[in-house]
């Protein structure tokens, strides 16, 4: 098993460079096959969101976000713990004005079937199912 870095996923999904891109293509067809058995963490996925969505670089909407990644999230040989809390809050992300980040919290809290998560921050009050306590 070998680990992929947030470049690779990010030639992949924006073509910038095409020799690049082709050539991280095959790597994720061979994981889409089986014949390969790829790693990356938590971490990456929120950083390919935010290299993605960034306005001074690829300005991706949410929607357009969503789309491009889920079929890479969904490869079974790509292993990434707690895969569907990622999904998960890809999916509160795309439906919410909300970061990733409060999104993959958001997600792990459900997954332990938790409603509660003590924060500041009021774009937690937007989602449905989350109640936001204050120390």
């Amino acid at each position: 098993m070998q680990f992929v870095d947030t470049n690779i996923f990010i030639r992949f999904l924006t073509k910038d460079d095409p020799k690049k891109a082709e050539a991280c293509r095959n790597l994720l067809k061979k994981a889409e096959d089986g014949k390969v058995e790829l790693q990356t963490t938590e971490s990456v996925i929120a950083e390919i969101v935010y290299v993605l969505e960034s306005k001074r670089l690829y300005n991706l909407t949410r929607d357009q976000i969503y789309e491009r990644l889920l079929p890479i999230l969904t490869i079974d040989s790509l292993k990434i713990p707690y895969k569907n809390s990622i999904i998960s809050a890809l999916e509160i992300y795309t439906k919410n004005i909300i970061d990733f980040e409060d999104a993959l919290l958001i997600a792990n809290a459900r997954r332990l079937d938790s409603k509660e998560i003590y924060t500041y921050d009021k774009e937690f009050d937007k989602v449905k199912g989350i109640k936001r306590l204050e120390p």
